[in-house]
């Protein structure tokens, strides 16, 4: 460890060499008024070496926050996924029809999905390497094709739910053909991908988290104009049914809210947020900041969605027609006035923009992944899009393609979270960093529930019953 007369001894050598012995006993460094000496200096970085060591001691993070802070950002782009066209749909519908009954539901999953992601991004910090790459390198040639297969499919029905809200939110705010509108998300969110990697990511973040700004105020703003009942709220955390069709409801829920191609990205996102190597934190730094990052992102998520429950529990619970986003959006029109009608609007608008942006950008990532192909951002933007501008042109009720989105989701769901947690798990592949078999047990029991509810629920959606 260095001593104030090693940083002396260091500093005189210095400048002897650069022939400024005059200057031996202070340096002035002048910064407007300021004159700093370089015993404070040796000071300051004297204690800073001390903090750190004890840090590190401690296993605490060795920079301060302001470092850890600038390793957020990944989360809160994966978090969009969650607050998509199909979430709205589906939590609106549940405060409709059951009030506050299913609250409890929506905590469990965001619950649920803080681990899903946060092992989403350890495996991308600790291997350097996106889920859909490291299938794409253990698969064989047949086995990399059916699963790419599977995703991209997965990636389309993502994508139909949010081009299609954001073509109803255009229709709502300013009166335009749905067609038209799809057209529009398409080339706004295209636009937004050219933001999106190397040294332009950081503005792609901050695009796609300003949206998500946008979206939690335009969402939540009604309970500000109708405050509801704490105590309700607080009953709804409260396990319980009601009925045979609250179960279905329930069974519903988590399947809409676990994201597959939120788990394929977010590995991808932990890396793609340092374009410059050199300046990338130690892995332990990166997943003490990757836990405060999905945290917060998903604490936020989950926030919006709970929000939205009991939005419609408290203004629109027993009023008919809300089972459709535009029937819920005249709804609250109508019992909480024009202006946050309009903001509910706004708020599905920025939904499904950077919703449909990040749902892209996943489904580039799957293909570069498990078929090695680098195809450009918006050949995959096309692929997406032409499926969804079809279902508006020739559907008659858009909004029920969300429900076969919904579906297509959940069959999509365990073929993402049973690798991950499989790699997670995989010592050889992680090191030191595998998880424990404490852990590893919480995430088969997560992974099993989540599997047996989608399950049941295409089950039931197959019999006419969901």
């Amino acid at each position: 460890m260095s001593t104030r007369q090693d940083w002396g001894a260091r500093g005189e050598q210095h400048e002897r060499s650069n022939g400024n012995l005059e200057r031996e006993e202070h340096v002035d460094r002048h910064d407007g008024d300021s004159v700093v000496d370089i015993a404070t200096v040796a000071q300051n970085a004297q204690r800073a070496q001390d903090t750190a060591i004890e840090q590190r001691a401690e296993g605490k993070p060795e920079k301060p926050m302001h470092a850890l802070a600038s390793m957020l950002g990944p989360a809160f782009v994966a978090a969009v996924a969650y607050v998509d066209p199909g979430n709205v749909a589906a939590n609106l519908t549940s405060g409709a029809r059951y009030g506050y009954l299913l609250v409890w539901v929506l905590v469990l999953a965001n619950c649920m999905s803080v681990l899903i992601q946060y092992q989403a991004s350890k495996l991308g910090i600790v291997t350097g390497k996106s889920l859909p790459q490291i299938l794409g390198d253990r698969l064989g040639n047949g086995g990399r094709f059916l699963f790419f297969a599977q995703a991209e499919v997965i990636a389309i029905a993502t994508d139909l739910a949010e081009v299609i809200g954001g073509a109803i939110a255009l229709n709502l705010l300013f009166n335009l053909p749905l067609l038209l509108g799809g057209v529009v998300i398409g080339a706004v969110s295209t636009v937004l991908l050219f933001f999106q990697g190397g040294a332009t990511h950081k503005i792609f973040e901050r695009l796609v988290i300003g949206l998500l700004l946008v979206i939690t105020f335009g969402f939540i703003a009604g309970l500000f104009i109708d405050p509801p009942n704490p105590l309700k709220v607080a009953e709804g955390l409260i396990p319980r049914f009601t009925d045979g069709a609250s179960v279905l409801m329930a069974t519903s829920m988590p399947g809409a809210t676990v994201m597959p191609h939120a788990i394929y990205l977010h590995s991808t996102l932990v890396n793609d947020h340092y374009p410059q190597r050199k300046h990338k934190p130690s892995i332990k730094e990166m997943l003490h900041g990757s836990r405060i990052d999905v945290v917060w992102a998903l604490a936020l998520a989950g926030t919006v969605n709970i929000c939205l429950l009991v939005l419609a529990a408290n203004s629109l619970h027993g009023m008919t027609g809300t089972d459709t986003i535009e029937g819920a959006q005249h709804a609250i029109a109508q019992v909480l006035g024009p202006t946050v009608g309009t903001i509910f609007s706004i708020g599905l608008l920025a939904s499904s923009l950077s919703s449909t942006s990040v749902g892209t950008y996943a489904g580039s990532e799957i293909m570069k992944g498990l078929l090695h192909w680098n195809v450009p951002m918006w050949a995959c933007r096309i692929t997406t899009l032409v499926p969804a501008l079809f279902v508006l042109a020739l559907s008659n009720n858009p909004t029920e393609a969300l429900v076969i989105g919904q579906v297509i989701l959940s069959i999509g769901i365990p073929f993402a979270i049973i690798p991950l947690m499989s790699y997670t798990h995989n010592r050889d592949l992680m090191g030191k960093y595998g998880d424990s078999t404490a852990k590893h047990v919480l995430c088969i029991a997560v992974v099993v529930v989540i599997v047996l509810l989608n399950v049941l629920l295409i089950a039931l959606t197959f019999m006419g019953k969901a």
